[in-house]
C-alpha cells in the first residue's frame, strides 16, 4: 500500500539536521558520558571480586534478610566462576549511570506533573509513547547522534527506563492525603516545606517502586544495547545468538537473570518502607507548631 502520510521522513530530516549541525555538542556529550560510565567501571573493577560480593551480600542481608544475602553471595560467585565478572560490572555501571540520569530527570518531572494538571495532560501521552515504542527503535537515533559504544546504549536506556519513575512519582504525590497538606498550609507551611517535609516523605514508598521499575527496565534495555557494542552481558547474549552457541547464550542469559533478581529484591525492599514513621513525624511537627 502506498504511503499517504510519511511521518518517518520528517523525523529522519530532523535527526539528520541535528547530527549535521550539533556534531560538536554530541561529541562533547559522548566524551563526558563515556568518561562517567568508564569511571564507574574502573571504580567497581578496582574492588576485589570477593569484597564486592561481600558488600552486596551485606546490603542484601540488611534490606532483604538472610535468604537474600545467601542468594546474592551464591549468585554473584557463580557469575564470577562462569567468567562473566567483567561483563557483569560493565552492565552494572551502565545500569547505575542510566538510572541516575533517568531519575534526575524523572522525579522533578513527576513532581511538576503532580502539581500542575496541564503539565500532566502533556506528559502522559509522551510517556505512553516512550513506553510503547519498540525498544530497538531508540537505538537508531542513539547511534546517529553518538556512534556505537557505551553512551548510545545509556542514551537509549534512559529514554526507555524513565516513564515508570515519572508516573509513580506523580502518583505518589497525588496520593498524599489532602487533609494533611491543608493542615500544614493552615499552620503556615510554605509550598517548599510541604513538598520536602510532607509530600515526598509520604510518597517515598511509591517513588521507590518507580525506582525499582526503572532499574529493571534499564537492565532489559542494557541487554538490547549489546547490539550497538555497549558491552556487558548483553554483548555476550548477542554473541551466543549470532554464533548459535547454546552454551554461551544460556550462561550469559542466566547471569542476567541472577543480576536482575538481586537488583529487584534489594530495590523492592526500599519500596516496602512503611510510611507510619513519616506520618508520626509530621504529627509531631504539627503538635510542636501548636504549642509554639
Amino acid at each position: 500500500m502506498e504511503k499517504i502520510i510519511d511521518i518517518g521522513k520528517y523525523i529522519e530530516t530532523v535527526v539528520i539536521w541535528l547530527t549535521e549541525n550539533l556534531d560538536g555538542l554530541f561529541d562533547f556529550i559522548k566524551n563526558v558520558g563515556n568518561g562517567f560510565i568508564e569511571g564507574f567501571e574502573w571504580l567497581m573493577l578496582g574492588i576485589p571480586f570477593y569484597l564486592f560480593i561481600a558488600l552486596f551480600a551485606l546490603l542484601a542481608y540488611f534490606k532483604v534478610g538472610r535468604g537474600g544475602a545467601v542468594f546474592t553471595a551464591l549468585g554473584l560467585t557463580l557469575i564470577y566462576l562462569l567468567g562473566f565478572w567483567v561483563e557483569t560490572i560493565e552492565t552494572l555501571a551502565l545500569i547505575f549511570v542510566s538510572t541516575i540520569i533517568a531519575l534526575v530527570q524523572a522525579i522533578p518531572l513527576g513532581i511538576w506533573a503532580a502539581k500542575n494538571a496541564n503539565v500532566n495532560k502533556v506528559v502522559r501521552p509522551i510517556l505512553d509513547f516512550m513506553q510503547t515504542m519498540p525498544a530497538f527503535v531508540y537505538l537508531i537515533p542513539a547511534v546517529l547522534f553518538f556512534s556505537i559504544g557505551k553512551l548510545p546504549g545509556a542514551f537509549a536506556t534512559v529514554i526507555f527506563a524513565m516513564p515508570p519513575a515519572v508516573r509513580l512519582t506523580t502518583l505518589g504525590i497525588q496520593q498524599v492525603p489532602q487533609d494533611v497538606v491543608e493542615a500544614a498550609r493552615a499552620f503556615g507551611a510554605t509550598n517548599r516545606q510541604i513538598l520536602f517535609k510532607i509530600e515526598l516523605p509520604l510518597a517515598t514508598k511509591t517513588i521507590f517502586t518507580g525506582v525499582n521499575q526503572t532499574i529493571m527496565m534499564a537492565l532489559s534495555m542494557v541487554v538490547i544495547a549489546g547490539m550497538i557494542a555497549a558491552g556487558g552481558l548483553g554483548e555476550k547474549v548477542l554473541e551466543g545468538i549470532n554464533n548459535l552457541d547454546i552454551g554461551l547464550g544460556f550462561e550469559s542469559g542466566f547471569a542476567v537473570v541472577i543480576l536482575a533478581i538481586i537488583l529487584d529484591r534489594i530495590t523492592q525492599s526500599f519500596s516496602k518502607k512503611d510510611n507510619h514513621g513519616s506520618m508520626n513525624k509530621i504529627k509531631f511537627l504539627f503538635r510542636k507548631k501548636q504549642k509554639d
